[in-house]
């Protein structure tokens, strides 16, 4: 029996945002970590399926040297494949040459991958966190340069898995660095799932009281601990209004072996549907989207709301 299109019903609380722009990670977070190399042309129609279900902001793909993300070397094949769709097509790019090669193929938005930890920089980037900073300040410069916008992600802002707890103040540090750099955007990462609610806020606070508002924040939560969820909905309460979120609940950190997956988009477009907050994106068909993906994985869906669905719709 299919789901009545009128679930989940919807009950608008008061303090939240009347639309949020949900950035789609799916096919760069979410399949850099799949042990299986997914074909170009399933990427493609991957990301083609997921502008159709609505959503406006998809990250396409990593400009990373292949030995790196193995399973994101074909940036060059994909690009062209992907020339007309209607959404913004953000590119991962880890230095100069990165953006070059993302510059070269038409590539109008970038994203720069800091970490707010020592361990996680040495790990990811093999980097200090200042050699990391001063690394991009050239990459940014150029991007903006060349007309692009570019968006800072710093990693392991909750939490590390090597050095634990992570003094606010660190994260509040980089971000500081990245913004004064020239970010349009910063995305705060929840790289190993630890983030709660009241962090999330003391967090959020004390970015503003260093002259970071809100809407210059995304949040970018993984659900190791179930806490995905609640933490956005703190976001939210604060004044973010970007959401970064996996189709299907894909992806991980091929450096940090506790992150598990992002958050599923699914799960949080079900939670905003019932909050009635705007989003543009077709849950029904952007869980048919996943479910898709899923059967090339060979595996389901990890996001309740896509395993939900599937059931009612059998």
């Amino acid at each position: 029996m299919a789901l009545p299109d009128t679930l989940p019903m919807t009950f608008p609380a008061p303090g939240l945002p009347a639309r949020v722009r949900i950035h789609e990670v799916g096919p760069r977070d979410g399949l850099q970590n799949e042990k299986t190399l997914v074909p170009v042309a399933v990427k493609a129609e991957f990301i083609r399926r997921l502008v159709e279900a609505g959503l406006t902001t998809v990250e396409a793909t990593s400009f990373v040297h292949p030995k790196w993300v193995p399973q994101l070397a074909d940036a060059e094949e994909l690009m062209p494949l992907l020339e007309g769709t209607e959404a913004r097509l953000p590119v991962l790019v880890p230095n100069k040459r990165g953006l070059e090669r993302a510059l070269a193929l038409g590539a109008r938005d970038v994203a720069v991958f800091a970490s707010v930890t020592e361990s996680f920089a040495r790990a990811n980037l093999n980097r200090s966190v200042d050699e990391v900073l001063e690394m991009f300040e050239p990459v940014v410069a150029e991007a903006r340069t060349a007309g692009a916008e570019v968006r800072g992600y710093l990693s392991m802002c909750f939490g590390d898995p090597w050095e634990g707890a992570v003094p606010v103040s660190q994260t509040v540090s980089v971000a500081r660095h990245l913004l004064d750099m020239g970010c349009a955007e910063l995305s705060l990462g929840d790289t190993i799932g630890v983030a709660t609610p009241g962090h999330v806020l003391e967090l959020l606070s004390a970015l503003s009281e260093a002259g970071i508002p809100a809407e210059k924040l995304a949040v970018h939560f993984h659900d190791t601990y179930g806490q995905a969820l609640a933490n956005t909905l703190a976001a939210l309460q604060y004044g973010v209004t970007c959401v970064d979120a996996s189709a299907g609940g894909l992806g991980g950190c091929p450096y940090a072996k506790s992150a598990t997956g992002n958050l599923a988009t699914e799960d949080l477009v079900w939670m905003l549907d019932g909050l009635g907050i705007e989003t543009g994106v077709d849950l029904r068909r952007l869980a048919a989207t996943s479910t898709w993906m899923a059967r090339h994985l060979g595996r389901p869906s990890p996001s309740r709301t896509v395993r939900a669905l599937s059931q009612k719709e059998n």
